[in-house]
């Protein structure tokens, strides 16, 4: 357990030092920043446009750390032969494998909570800056605490998708990696697609194979609620601790196979 809590904080502390790290943070902030001037040109809907604008900020560069510092996890020990001394030492190898993982989920906390205040820093400055009539009129207010329940489910997303780019980093380049986490990520957001395929071709094989990559596959778009959100539509804590718990599952099943692959890998 020691060595797994030293490997998770060495991993946060080389992440935060990372410059690519600053920059993908820097340019969500400006992004949220933006998003105010951009919902100034939308009269009566600029509460909205910032609440959209600064959640889908959030996704998408989260999405980027958690892709570009996952992959290198594993991948840079083993191109610089740090893998070595790690392994040298007292401690298994599914350790440093959950060490890494759990520094870099440090990390993403860490950044979606920046990105989180600085969208309500904006939010708040727009609503000190609208007169109350207008106010008001909003769906929701400004500083929704509801809106914690869309970054809860982002960050738990991209929990899925840090899993996801370290069970490739354990076999494959950082390239295809890469490659591999963005498709499923791209396709875990239209897997429902895949469960109705069977109502759009005639060939039953096609149909059970469709069936079957949509249970095996990611399941993402459950994990985006901005537009109810945005729109103040209610989101069920019942349904909050559903989806965690199916999260919680898909990141257990990618971490145990991410182990055995690590542990029955030869470094030679």
């Amino acid at each position: 357990m020691r060595a797994t809590a030293a490997i998770a904080i060495n991993v946060f502390r080389e992440s935060v030092r990372d410059k690519v790290l600053y920059n993908l943070v820097l340019f969500a902030i400006l992004m949220i920043g933006a998003s105010y001037l951009i919902g100034q040109l939308t009269a009566g809907q600029d509460v909205k446009i910032i609440k959209d604008l600064g959640l889908s900020a959030t996704s998408i560069f989260g999405l980027f750390i958690a892709v570009f510092i996952g992959i290198g996890l594993v991948s840079k020990e083993v191109e610089r032969r740090s893998v070595y001394s790690l392994l040298a030492k007292p401690i298994h190898r599914y350790q440093m494998i959950a060490g890494k993982y759990a520094g870099l989920v440090l990390t993403l906390i860490v950044n979606v909570a920046i990105m989180a205040a600085a969208l309500y820093a904006t939010l708040a400055y727009t609503a000190w800056s609208v007169p109350a009539a207008v106010e008001r009129a909003w769906d929701a207010p400004a500083l929704d605490p509801g809106m914690l329940k869309a970054f809860a489910l982002i960050l738990i997303e991209l929990m899925i998708i840090t899993a996801i780019a370290l069970f490739f980093s354990t076999f494959s380049t950082p390239m295809m990696a890469a490659v591999f986490t963005f498709s499923l990520f791209i396709v875990g957001h239209f897997s429902a697609d895949l469960r109705n395929f069977e109502l759009v071709v005639d060939s039953p094989a096609a149909a059970r194979l469709a069936r079957g990559l949509y249970w095996v596959l990611p399941n993402l778009a459950q994990f985006d609620v901005k537009a109810q959100v945005v729109h103040a539509q209610p989101v069920p804590v019942g349904y909050m601790l559903l989806t965690g718990l199916y999260a919680a599952l898909y990141i257990a099943v990618l971490l145990v196979a991410a182990m055995v692959i690590f542990s029955r890998r030869d470094f030679k």
